[in-house]
């Protein structure tokens, strides 16, 4: 069954280990961490220190998705903070080969990001070697902002692709997604859906990320 990875680029700060708490009771087994660093996206988030703390705080499996230039360098720093999950992107990474299998090497499932505007040809000479492609459905920076829906087609190309190769990738989606729209992201062929606002955006997180959990049910 798809999975929910709740973001905490949406949750608040100063109650972080509470709400890592509230989605792990709601039966959460991915925590979304999004790392930005202000030049490739246009916002600053979080780095390792961040990330170790919250490994301290718990034992859900940690997403570390890094929007950030020059990944090659910090891959070990992330990867000695806890996090399990390290992608990066197609287009801030001239060396993807190279920072895939530096992440691999450091016991980490690695990952590879698109964003919308990015085609899927991109991944043609890396899919047989990355564990999961994250395809962004917002162009990435910001939380709360609407699903592009011509990404439900790209994701549904990507599973044709992977299944056609005969591939375990798994596709991971990112960026607008909502109770309402969930079911038929994952439907596209979505196994991991990453949600911010729709989870942490609301008085009681654990609630929130229950009633995805639900709709998520209704997908396949």
């Amino acid at each position: 069954m798809p999975r929910l990875a709740p973001s905490i680029l949406s949750a608040d700060f100063s109650r972080l280990a509470e709400h890592i708490e509230a989605v792990e009771r709601a039966g959460v087994e991915v925590l979304h961490l999004d790392v930005m660093d202000g030049h490739f996206v246009p916002n600053i988030t979080i780095g390792p220190p961040v990330i170790k703390s919250i490994r301290a705080a718990t034992r859900l499996k940690l997403d570390a998705h890094l929007m950030i230039e020059n990944a090659d360098r910090f891959v070990d720093e992330f990867a000695a903070a806890g996090a399990d999950m390290i992608s990066v992107h197609v287009e801030a990474c001239p060396h993807l080969h190279r920072t895939v299998t530096a992440i691999k090497a450091r016991g980490c499932q690695a990952g590879v990001v698109l964003n919308p505007s990015t085609p899927l040809a991109a991944l043609d000479e890396i899919l047989g070697v990355t564990d999961y492609v994250l395809l962004m459905s917002v162009n990435p920076g910001w939380g709360g902002q609407s699903f592009i829906p011509q990404v439900k087609d790209k994701i549904a190309g990507l599973r044709k692709r992977i299944a056609d190769a005969r591939l375990a990738t798994m596709i991971e989606v990112d960026g607008g997604i909502t109770r309402e729209n969930i079911a038929q992201v994952a439907a596209a062929g979505a196994d991991l859906l990453v949600a911010g606002s729709a989870v942490f955006g609301g008085p009681d997180p654990q609630a929130a990320a229950a009633g995805l959990i639900a709709a998520l049910k209704t997908a396949r």
